[in-house]
């Protein structure tokens, strides 16, 4: 076997692999979307069908009309985004410009320090944090969920510096010598150069915030405040059982904006994370 052969068929092994992953999974979307689309009768068929005898539309403004605060839901959800995106990209980008373009003592060693609390699972810190929004009065309400993200993740700190890392040190330094201080240096040269790693950071930010249910659970008391996944599941839980095939339209819904937004934006994402590697 020459080598050319032997290349194409590792490569198309790959392509198998590739594919064969990609069906895994999609294959829960896929069903989500066909039973969004069945009567109720089809939806817990035995064995399951893929495909629904008659498509039903009206399953959509049905769900919505179900849910009865569904807008309201999206509101809320999009805010939150919205608050905790701003809070993570600001925050983030100034914490790892501080770790990565200035110097000053002990640099490395705090940020190790803040890389080791990406170790510390949500679950040990969240009655300390329950008591502390408590003790602030902010249960019930959307501060507990997007204050804390203006004070820097550890992975996205590590992300965007190791981003920063990349730029050449000759840009800050001729800046300087125009005079630029350290805060017009970050505004008018790192951030602008920064746009495809800001942008990484900020669609992984958004898909947390859309689809966080933990938090929204423990932190919302209001029904009218609730978030869509915190919507969805009050629907599936209601009394007199759950309409599926309404479930799934209400979920599909859901989704969509998150596909949708990484399709718009999956350009700049893999120019970010292909960006962030090198340097360390």
């Amino acid at each position: 076997m020459s080598s050319k052969t032997a290349h194409i068929l590792q490569r198309l092994c790959l392509y198998v692999l590739l594919l064969a992953g990609a069906v895994v999974f999609i294959l829960p979307f896929v069903w989500m979307l066909s039973t969004s689309l069945k009567p109720l009768n089809e939806t817990m068929t035995v064995p399951p069908r893929w495909l629904p005898s008659h498509i039903q539309w009206d399953n959509y403004p049905r769900a919505i009309e179900e849910m009865k605060m569904f807008w309201r839901y999206t509101g809320n959800t999009v805010y939150l985004c919205t608050m905790t995106v701003i809070g993570t990209v600001l925050s983030s980008a100034l914490a790892a410009y501080g770790f990565s373009r200035i110097e000053w003592r002990g640099r490395d060693k705090v940020f190790v320090l803040v890389l080791a609390t990406m170790m510390i699972p949500f679950p040990v810190v969240m009655v300390p944090l329950y008591t502390l929004f408590r003790e602030l009065g902010w249960i019930g309400s959307f501060k507990p969920l997007w204050v804390p993200s203006f004070m820097a993740g550890a992975f996205n700190v590590f992300l965007l510096r190791q981003f920063f890392l990349t730029l050449p040190k000759e840009l800050s330094e001729a800046a300087k010598i125009d005079g630029a201080s350290e805060w017009q240096i970050f505004c008018q040269v790192i951030l602008p150069l920064a746009k495809p790693a800001l942008i990484v950071v900020a669609l992984f930010q958004f898909m947390a915030t859309w689809n966080d249910f933990l938090g929204p659970l423990i932190y919302l008391t209001d029904q009218s405040d609730f978030t869509l996944a915190l919507g969805l599941q009050a629907y599936q839980s209601r009394e007199g059982g759950t309409d599926w095939h309404y479930l799934m339209a209400a979920s599909t819904l859901v989704v969509i904006p998150v596909v949708v937004l990484f399709f718009f934006t999956q350009r700049y994402f893999v120019e970010g994370i292909a960006t962030t590697g090198g340097k360390g």
